[in-house]
């Protein structure tokens, strides 16, 4: 993938069929199905992929058993389909794992387990694992960290695990062996109209500078949280549809949780479930469910936020964790739709919704990962119908996403590990430049490698040696490394709490 070329492409182009504001996962995911279906596509991302919500989820691939209980089956029974499509279209990069409930009531044994035995009785013969009961003894072999005391057994049960910034890149790769055009570090800053109506968008390089007129039959605002900002664009009266919601995971070594089998902690204060869950040889804990009142591209948890997750998990646990043990804290923002009567976001359902503008701008919002790609589909389907194209089937189902390309080298440089404690080569930044369209230290270190979100203090120590490599490839000087490093090691101390940082 070379991002030039598509910059080239996108400039060439005189008319485009559907374009797509948004390089997260639902708009990456329609820029795939559109271009699978043959109409001429662009995406266009005004950061990196997945910069925003779409490279901070719990990295679970599930259904949502909270849902379940609160009785929305056709949510959860929808989630457990495409859970299984994407486990089935990009194997080598999700898996299923297994979860553990603790359970420390009989009563809660009985309840939970009967609610775990319908979460896989919804999945029907896509089930990827059969819900168990466990005894006490058979929990704390699987977990030897989890609280001993009164545990009357648990519920095993299964769900399936990726690595979000990882398929956002695949499914970059994918669409544009569809076809797709699909450029990173491009902005929409503004529409152009035809009698009133949306007919094109007009966007600029954010690295170049540069702006382009482009002229489409339907524009697609996929912006996720942001959705609002897009439609203010087009009407400045408009009011909002998206009520975000932020939530935080914090990251900590094996040492504190050993096990193979991830935890489902059933119920915290607000409501939710807790997961811990087994990611990259360390631990991701999360998530929190914090209302916000306006999105930014880089949330921040707050100290009551990791203090919520902290506790909780040394509740259900007997190696204690403290902020001090912290290696990462990275904060997401969902984009929940506004419903009426409802105060707090972890009553709002996962529910994805499509809105068409009087200016027939179409905008797709809420959801979450694991529905992504139904949520290309209707929203690509509802394209169809605005820019009266000839209809053509969707295929996603059975589509499956492309790998990173393996690139070997004679070079034995190209071998040395960025960080003794981590297997990152020399050779998978280079790849990140030359394969994934990467173009700042924050692209490589934070969502092609994912260090930043394992390990802020590893990251920091190599940041040095991965901008030398990207200074050299890129044919950059002095200046741009500096500032590269600079902005870089002042991200990074949003990721850590303040006893850290």
């Amino acid at each position: 993938m070379n991002r030039e070329e598509q910059i080239q492409t996108m400039a060439n182009t005189a008319f485009w069929d559907i374009i797509i504001i948004g390089g997260g996962a639902t708009g990456l995911g329609s820029a795939l199905d559109a271009a699978s279906r043959g109409y001429k596509t662009l995406c266009i991302e005004r950061f990196d992929f997945s910069k925003g919500t779409s490279s901070r989820s719990t990295k679970l691939i599930h259904g949502g058993v909270r849902y379940l209980e609160q009785g929305n089956i056709k949510l959860v029974r929808g989630a457990l389909l495409e859970r299984s499509f994407l486990l089935n279209n990009a194997p080598e990069m999700t898996k299923a794992i297994p979860f553990i409930l603790p359970v420390y009531s009989w009563f809660k044994f009985l309840y939970y387990g009967i609610g775990l035995k319908i979460y896989d009785l919804l999945s029907g013969k896509l089930s990827i694992g059969k819900t168990q009961f466990l005894s006490s003894k058979e929990v704390i072999k699987h977990i030897p960290e989890v609280n001993p005391q009164r545990l009357k057994g648990g519920i095993l049960y299964f769900d399936g695990q990726f690595d979000d910034s990882e398929i956002c890149m695949s499914l970059v790769r994918t669409a544009i062996h569809y076809g797709a055009t699909v450029v990173n570090y491009c902005a929409s800053t503004g529409f152009i109209y035809d009698n009133g109506k949306v007919a094109g968008i007009i966007s600029k390089d954010q690295l170049s500078g540069k702006e382009f007129r482009l002229k489409a039959k339907v524009v697609i605002n996929a912006t996720g949280v942001f959705a609002d900002e897009v439609l203010r664009k087009d009407n400045p009266k408009h009011k909002n549809v998206v009520s975000p919601s932020q939530g935080i995971h914090i990251v900590v070594s094996k040492s504190f949780y050993s096990g193979q089998h991830a935890l489902l902690i059933p119920k915290t204060s607000d409501g939710r479930v807790l997961f811990v869950v087994p990611w990259h040889d360390k631990v991701v804990i999360g998530t929190t469910d914090s209302k916000i009142k306006d999105p930014v591209i880089e949330p921040v948890a707050a100290s009551e936020e990791l203090d919520f997750v902290m506790n909780n998990f040394n509740q259900y646990t007997s190696k204690n964790i403290t902020k001090n043990d912290f290696l990462s804290v990275f904060a997401g923002l969902r984009p929940l739709v506004k419903m009426s009567n409802i105060q707090s976001t972890a009553n709002l359902m996962r529910d994805h919704a499509i809105f068409c503008s009087d200016s027939g701008l179409i905008t797709i919002t809420g959801g979450k990962w694991t529905t992504y790609r139904k949520m290309a589909k209707d929203v690509v389907n509802r394209a169809i119908i605005q820019g009266c194209f000839p209809f053509k089937k969707c295929i996603t189902r059975t589509v499956r996403l492309m790998q990173k390309p393996v690139i070997l080298s004679n070079n034995v440089d190209d071998i040395k590990l960025l960080h003794p404690d981590y297997s990152f080569t020399v050779l998978d930044v280079k790849n990140a430049l030359r394969q994934e369209m990467a173009i700042t230290l924050e692209d490589v270190l934070a969502r092609r490698i994912r260090l930043l979100f394992l390990d802020v203090k590893a990251a920091l120590s190599c940041a040095e040696i991965v901008a030398d490599i990207m200074q050299h490839e890129l044919g950059k000087d002095k200046v741009w490394k500096e500032e590269q490093l600079q902005s870089f090691r002042t991200l990074a101390k949003q990721y850590l709490p303040e006893t850290q940082s």
